[in-house]
């Protein structure tokens, strides 16, 4: 790839440690290559749009009259965008030429490296396909306020990607090539034509329709083909034997079902997301069908077509009503002719569902599972006339993709939280009691007795919601709306009921009353069992420490063990990484994490019910962001056994799934990493060092957990953070269609996990991630001596979990900027308040410099990381200025006296916060 004869980014850092991997530094030198040709055309927009803006691209924004700072803002988003499609591009390439070099099991985090470990181990075939029976992963897309670019913007960022790869190709004339660097420019240039912030909050409406855009541009195709590549694996490690390997991957969603402090989802709007999946999912396979009508044009003479193949086909032209039209328009294709058959009924379903409509027009395929079982017929009939090789190229992914995404697209999970059902139920209460008086408490002996009396009560009737309260109502008719759409849209529409902010045992049970009420009891009497899962999420400290004693009560509750045998036999828990790291600071959130984990893994063993985790991660790290393989090689040995669910938030969608080839590679990353610990577990277990090293992580925590709170408890801290950083200004960006707080109250406890992190992102003191790690490995030091430094040494070699906090929190350290973070605090007016929290600051934050590269042998935070640092390194200029900006932007903000004044700042301060977040890659 050449770029034009303009000059280079002044942001194209170069002057790093060097790393030792070839196809590393040829990965660098071709992301440099790509960047520079990005900055160039960028640049030559620029001069053609906007030529007062070029010194902004110098490095020069200080030049910029303060008219011009909203757009240099702008200026300084989009390259950052830039830089980061240049970065993925790279890794992609990079990735491509050491498949080509050295092979695909060279490929870290493939299913041929994970398989042919496998095999070299040893792995018995028959251990492989047990753990294949129960392996299921789930990323859940979720509606978290944290994506900052419209799907305009996505859109075009996309094309641009595509181009890039095309410019790959050396097969190009110079005249093609220049076409092709030309089309990027006018792709830049539409770039900056576009708007980049949202003017209005999004509907919940247009959050579903960016959640469908990257199943639409890249998840549609790419799931069916991970299962593909498993295949080959299995079929080229263990040769002769066979595996069936089950539709294991599989995307839930929470936009549209998640109702945990957001009042705009009510019913109504589930219904109508869930509507929008299906139509989605349809309008796929009406496509694919086609295609297969176009694609598989052959003879009857040419091959020998099973006689059960002739007898269907007879009955599908029959019952078309245009069995003569179809055959004489395919004469003697008798695929083609069956697939016509399909298309007219899939069209009969699909105009259906166009009308919102549940039921399926006359004709029209009423389930998923009768459209999956005709292509499945056609596949095994090709495979028998024409040869299974054709059969599994062209029809198995059109039959695997609707097995996986049936009528629905995703599994909706629904959420709520405690208060708002146990509102719902103290309404049940004084209903079924006929009391005027407040219910007790839900925590009382009392509430646990009444909720156990009613789940055991036969219901002999359906309760009427008309003479509920609206709220009350509102939250039963949540779980009939369950029932009704699994019933009449797709059996697999819904995933599970998340109960966030669960406290006690009475809170599940009362989620599982309120299913009762709402028709997911199937049984006469409505006491047997419940048929949706009931997903308890712990998401403080105090509430993981008592989930393992929680669900050993819950689950000897006999209605939820009926229950889990209905739905598969397997109890999962949800756990918080937000609330938790919020709560007790990074080392102490991820220690209280881990242990949660390893004891309810026990429980489950002990009780005979197997507990499968649902990780609760964000887009930063402070909020369980870290690299897929590692994170996943990090958790307890046995905790994970072939399931995992993760979200999937904001910011880390787009970076995953906006691109085809990323798109592939994460969720093959996420699949075989839960593989690979699956395997390895059992083997490893045996040989951890536990009561050293995990005696050693107690006092870390503990320790670390003490210098967090004491900062986050200082009588100054709000007023601090409320004026040292964009907090409050962050809710008017409008990300999301979701309020920064749960219930409108005005303290940090009530404070969403999201805009805590996000506020401390963009005033660069990055606290969430790293604050009170340095306390804790001091005192460790300070307490322990030689022996105690020897120990952590070996836990930093041998311990999966510790190496990850440790790593993860030195690459946070050399994002934080004690500069651009000292100008923050400069905001505030009261020397005694800024002077105070800012020393604490400062103070952990050397304190943890030092302890971390005392540990790590490094001189400076992130040498380890020589790519990391280069990617930081491309952006701090851009990230910097833009952050120098915002603090000018707050002062003019806030003194601002008319409206008109107050409207500009606000504009141009909004667009700083869009830049430093596309500069750092996460905003929560």
């Amino acid at each position: 790839m050449t770029s034009s004869a303009l000059p280079s980014s002044p942001y194209l850092v170069t002057a790093l440690p060097a790393s030792v991997d070839p196809a590393a530094e040829r990965a660098a030198a071709y992301a440099t290559e790509v960047a520079d040709l990005l900055f160039n055309q960028l640049s030559e927009v620029l001069r053609r749009r906007a030529p007062e803006l070029e010194p902004v691209l110098a490095g020069e924004i200080h030049r910029c009259a303060p008219e011009l700072q909203a757009r240099a803002l702008q200026v300084l988003g989009i390259w950052l965008q830039l830089l980061s499609i240049a970065e993925q591009n790279a890794a992609m390439r990079r990735r491509r030429q050491v498949e080509a070099e050295r092979g695909v099991e060279a490929v870290r985090g493939s299913m041929m490296q994970v398989i042919a470990d496998a095999a070299a181990g040893g792995v018995a075939p028959a251990a492989l396909r047990a753990l294949l029976e129960r392996l299921r992963v789930r990323p859940v897309l979720t509606a978290h306020p944290t994506e900052a670019k419209r799907v305009t913007v996505l859109e075009k960022h996309r094309r641009i990607y595509r181009l890039l790869v095309d410019l790959e190709s050396p097969r190009w004339t110079p005249r093609e090539r220049a076409a092709l660097v030309q089309a990027v420019r006018h792709e830049i240039e539409l770039l900056w034509m576009t708007g980049e912030l949202r003017l209005e909050k999004p509907t919940v409406e247009q959050e579903v329709w960016w959640a469908l855009h990257f199943f639409n541009e890249t998840l549609f195709e790419a799931v069916p083909a991970l299962h593909e590549r498993l295949e080959r694996a299995l079929a080229l490690y263990y040769p002769g034997e066979r595996f069936a390997v089950p539709g294991f991957f599989q995307f839930g969603s929470w936009v549209g079902g998640d109702r945990d402090g957001n009042p705009f989802v009510t019913n109504e709007t589930t219904r109508r997301s869930l509507y929008e999946y299906r139509l989605a999912a349809l309008r796929r396979y009406r496509h694919r069908l086609a295609e297969l009508i176009r694609r598989l044009s052959i003879s009857e003479r040419a091959v020998g077509v099973p006689e059960e193949f002739r007898r269907a086909l007879e009955r599908a032209l029959e019952a078309s009503g245009e069995g003569a039209a179809i055959a004489a328009r395919n004469p003697g294709e008798v695929f083609r002719q069956y697939l016509s058959c399909m298309l007219r009924r899939l069209d009969a379903t699909l105009a259906a569902a166009e009308q919102w409509e549940l039921e399926a027009g006359p004709g029209g395929y009423r389930t998923a599972d009768e459209l999956a079982n005709d292509l499945r017929l056609v596949e095994r009939s090709l495979a028998e006339s024409a040869g299974a090789e054709l059969a599994a190229s062209f029809v198995r992914p059109v039959r695997r993709e609707i097995e996986l995404f049936r009528f629905s697209t995703v599994r909706l999970d629904i959420r709520e939280n405690t208060t708002k059902l146990n509102q719902g139920l103290g309404e049940l209460w004084r209903l079924r009691t006929g009391s005027n008086e407040a219910p007790p408490e839900p925590r009382s002996e009392a509430w646990a007795r009444w909720v156990q009396t009613e789940l055991g009560r036969p219901r002999y009737e359906e309760l009427r919601l008309s003479v509920l309260p609206k709220e009350a109502a509102e939250s039963i008719g949540m779980f009939r709306l369950v029932a009704e759409l699994r019933e009449k849209l797709d059996r697999e529409a819904f995933g599970s009921f998340v109960l966030s902010m669960t406290h006690s045992v009475s809170d599940i049970l009362g989620a599982y009353l309120l299913a009762k009420e709402g028709g997911l009891f199937p049984d006469t009497l409505s006491v047997e069992r419940c048929t949706l899962p009931i997903v308890p999420l712990f998401e403080t400290i105090d509430d993981l420490r008592r989930a393992p004693a929680i669900m050993r009560e819950l689950l000897q509750v006999p209605v939820v063990r009926r229950s889990l045998r209905e739905q598969g036999g397997v109890q999962e828990v949800m756990i918080g990484y937000s609330d938790s790291n919020k709560d007790g600071g990074f080392f102490a959130a991820n220690w209280e994490l881990y242990k949660a984990q390893l004891k309810l893994t026990r429980l489950g063993e002990e009780l005979g019910v197997p507990i499968a985790f649902f990780h609760g991660r964000g887009g930063s790290v402070s909020r369980g962001g870290a690299p897929t393989g590692r994170a996943i090689a990090a958790q307890p040995a046995g905790s994970i056994d072939g399931r995992l669910r993760i979200t999937e938030q904001g910011e880390v969608v787009s970076f995953k799934y906006a691109n085809r080839g990323t798109a592939a590679y994460q969720i093959e990353l996420l699949a075989s990493a839960v593989l690979e610990h699956s395997i390895k577990s059992g083997r490893e277990q045996a040989l951890m060092p536990v009561g050293e090293f995990d005696e050693a992580m107690e006092a870390i925590s503990g320790a670390s957990m003490a210098a967090y709170r004491k900062l986050v408890d200082h009588p100054m801290l709000l007023q601090y953070y409320q004026v040292a950083s964009p907090l409050e200004e962050i809710s008017l960006l409008n990300l999301g269609s979701r309020p920064a707080r749960r219930f409108g109250a005005r303290t940090l406890a009530d404070l969403r996990a999201i805009p805590w992190v996000f506020a401390w992102i963009q005033n660069r003191h990055f606290v969430p991630g790293w604050y009170g790690v340095g306390s804790g490995l001091e005192a460790f030091f300070d307490v322990r001596g030689a022996r105690g430094e020897a120990l952590l040494r070996r836990m930093f070699e041998d311990s999966r979990l510790f190496r990850l906090i440790v790593d993860e929190v030195e690459k946070t350290l050399a994002q934080v900027d004690l500069d651009v973070a000292r100008a923050f605090a400069g905001l505030h007016p009261d020397p005694t308040v800024r002077d105070t929290v800012f020393a604490m600051i400062e103070d952990e934050y050397r304190r943890t410099v030092a302890a971390v590269l005392r540990l790590s042998g490094a001189s400076a935070p992130a040498e380890r990381f020589p790519r990391f640092l280069r990617k930081l390194a491309r952006r701090m200029p851009t990230i910097n200025q833009a952050s120098r900006l915002q603090i000018d932007l707050l002062r003019r903000y806030r003194a601002a006296e008319s409206e008109e004044a107050r409207g500009e700042a606000l504009h141009q301060l909004l667009l700083s916060i869009n830049c430093v977040a596309a500069g750092f890659g996460a905003t929560g």
